[in-house]
């Protein structure tokens, strides 16, 4: 039987160049939210599947890659049902991992806790550009903090990171759960039908306002109700006088507390920003997570066209594992889709040490070797990269090589030259 040489379907094998940008990229994520007080840590690629079922996930729990039952615990033969087959799953996203993992360490954490997680996580989706079946994520959560602070410090640490990367005029798109709700109920929609009101309201981008009061005239609300809502989007703008509007049209159904929040996170950033990003209020944001309680978030690239990252205030999430409330506020940047668009725009690491390959004339003397080797590991600990490599027949193509991996100077080394 011939071996399959390509990688299952939705993952990917990732050559030295992409890889040098992921490095590269990995290192200033940490190097970048240090500064922010963030601490790295790593939880398990498996997680119970009482944890990854908890009803936390949304749509990403119905793409989990399941886990059988090792040894004398699997008994197919005795199997009626998926709990008698399945005890485990590789995590569909970090944020339940992270919430299990404070429940079990909070006696040795700070609090707050600024928490930096960064690994693979699967999910068994359709593959399409920017999406894959494995894939890093980058997370940061603030644990302990229920102030505005968290938020505002997540953001700001993100797009810092973002600047870094050179990117600009992108957009942090801001809504609050509980404004989404207040608009529900002041339109006179019924609580038990807000999830399906956002569903639709969520299309936004995708069919227009007109597109989504139609939908949902056709899935049985009401005309008057429908009308009402729609009127919201139309008067509200996408700036912080956006969330002083509502806060007056929902007076009895908002707390005025959760929009004073919401405009002093925007004028926050706003006003100490270093990245070339702006903050805007879209009161149809609403990001799928039945955890988010608060403020949420997302990052919009035009040249993405879509997101890439989100998060958001998720303060019963804990709950769930220790019986009592602990706040907690986390955002996630699309790394895989970070590093995409830097590949098509053929980003170039900045240069921080020298890039020097010696080619050995073949054959060369083992004392000349050793006189190379030494010279390269000199070099080296000078804080020079040194490549070395015997010389190849088609001399030209190597050098062209080993410029596209960024080696700026490259030496001939021949016997009678030393």
């Amino acid at each position: 039987m011939t071996l399959k040489k390509k990688p299952v379907t939705g993952m990917k094998d990732i050559l030295p160049g992409e890889m040098a940008i992921r490095d590269y990229v990995i290192g200033l994520i940490k190097e970048t939210y240090k500064t922010f007080g963030f601490s790295s840590l790593e939880t398990p690629c498996v997680e119970h599947i009482e944890n990854l079922n908890s009803k936390q996930g949304g749509e990403n729990e119905k793409l989990i890659f399941k886990i059988l039952k090792r040894g004398e615990k699997l008994k197919l033969e005795e199997a009626r049902e998926e709990a008698d087959l399945v005890d485990s799953g590789l995590r569909y996203d970090l944020t339940v991992p992270l919430c299990r993992y404070y429940a079990n360490n909070s006696g040795q954490l700070p609090s707050p806790f600024k928490a930096l997680q960064m690994g693979n996580v699967w999910r068994a989706d359709r593959p399409q550009r920017g999406r894959f079946r494995q894939f890093m994520q980058c997370d940061i959560d603030i644990l302990g903090e229920p102030s505005n602070l968290a938020e505002i410090e997540l953001i700001l640490a993100t797009t810092t990171l973002l600047g870094k990367l050179d990117f600009k005029n992108f957009t942090i798109r801001i809504n609050d759960r509980r404004i989404l709700k207040a608009m529900a109920a002041y339109s006179g929609f019924e609580e038990k039908d807000y999830d399906a009101v956002f569903i639709t309201l969520d299309k936004m981008d995708k069919i227009g306002l007109e597109g989504v009061a139609e939908e949902l005239r056709q899935e049985g609300f009401a005309a008057e109700s429908v009308e009402k809502y729609m009127e919201l989007f139309r008067t509200v703008t996408p700036d912080a006088e956006g969330v002083k509007l509502l806060r007056e049209k929902l007076e009895g159904f908002l707390e005025p507390a959760y929009a004073d929040g919401l405009i002093q996170i925007i004028r926050s950033v706003e006003a100490v920003k270093s990245a070339d990003f702006r903050m805007a209020f879209d009161p149809t944001l609403v990001r799928g997570m039945s955890y988010y309680t608060g403020p949420i978030f997302e990052i919009s690239m035009d040249e993405y066209g879509g997101s890439v990252g989100g998060g958001g205030r998720y303060d019963e999430m804990i709950g769930k594992f220790t019986g009592q409330s602990v706040p907690a506020c986390g955002f996630s940047i699309g790394f895989e889709r970070i590093v995409m668009l830097l590949l098509e725009r053929n980003y170039q690491i900045p240069d921080r040490a020298v890039k020097k390959a010696y080619l050995l004339e073949k054959n060369l003397p083992a004392e000349a070797v050793e006189q190379v080797v030494r010279k390269a590991m000199e070099e080296r600990q000078n804080g020079s990269t040194v490549s070395l490599s015997v010389m190849k027949k088609n001399k030209k193509f190597q050098k062209e090589q080993l410029e596209a991996e960024g080696y700026t100077e490259i030496e001939e080394i021949f016997a009678d030259r030393i």
